[in-house]
């Protein structure tokens, strides 16, 4: 029983040692045989991640096993410091998403996005210049208005209305109803001279590298997508504090095991 706190510890981190080799490979992987700049910029976190994970198991694995106290130790530091991390970026992340929704249409099968309806905190990170271009390009290298034209290419407009589309199809891929463009398909719009104070009727462009891309309502879009894959991950977050504060809670009773060892064998050479 005296040796059981370390001999868990050791077990976990033997797992997360075993996970952090594939994490490790994939960021490689994707480095180095990436199809797309956004599959690529994903390389550096993963690789860190793998990195992280590899570093501190086997600190806390040598550690718990070897009675290697100072290592341990360490472990504990970083773990209270994830801690405090994830809790706080848990916090963040409910404060960020308690604001914004899309507004339900009369008589459509998709809601209206509007980017003043976010989190202040969240529009100028999507929004900013540099960033918007690469989620941008992102969204296209994924063919969300692609396959939005190939799946409704056969809609008149009256049951493109009825769609139930997701925020990016309704936000990116055709320019907001308010423009009253006169329809061809789901991904071009002939432009009337109907004047209105919308910038994204402006913003519209039937190249399919352009559409509404620049519109605030792809950038609304986004966020409300965002917003909802924040809030799982919240949720998350939560299970893996808990997780975590339990095998913090077991890596202390190894330390202390550890270093009543290391003063038992002190004291026993000693006499």
């Amino acid at each position: 029983m005296f040796r059981l706190s370390n001999n868990l510890v050791g077990i976990l981190n033997f797992i997360t040692f075993l996970l952090s080799i594939p994490i490790l490979w994939a960021g490689i992987w994707l480095r180095n045989k990436g199809a797309s700049e956004c599959e690529k910029f994903l390389d550096t976190p993963v690789i860190v991640l793998g990195v992280f994970l590899l570093v501190v198991s086997l600190a806390g694995l040598i550690g718990a096993c070897c009675g290697v106290s100072w290592l341990l130790w360490v472990y504990l530091v970083v773990m209270f410091l994830l801690i405090v991390v994830l809790f706080c970026f848990t916090i963040l992340t409910f404060v960020v998403t308690n604001k914004g929704a899309g507004k339900v249409l009369s008589d459509k099968g998709y809601k209206e996005y509007r980017l003043g309806d976010y989190s202040n905190w969240l529009q100028k990170r999507v929004t900013s210049g540099k960033n918007w271009s690469k989620i941008k390009s992102c969204l296209i290298d994924a063919k969300i208005c692609t396959d939005f034209q190939q799946r409704y290419l056969n809609d008149s407009l009256t049951v493109l209305y009825t769609r139930h589309l997701s925020a990016l199809q309704a936000g990116c891929c055709k320019p907001p109803d308010s423009c009253g463009f006169n329809y061809q398909n789901p991904t071009t719009w002939d432009k009337t001279t109907n004047v209105t104070s919308d910038p994204d009727c402006n913003a519209w462009d039937n190249q399919s590298n352009v559409l509404c891309f620049n519109c605030n309502s792809c950038k609304a879009g986004l966020l409300d997508n965002l917003k909802s894959d924040w809030k799982k991950v919240a949720i998350i977050n939560i299970i893996f504090l808990v997780f975590l504060i339990i095998v913090y809670s077991i890596g202390c009773c190894a330390f202390r095991n550890n270093r009543s060892e290391n003063a038992y064998f002190s004291g026993w050479k000693h006499t």
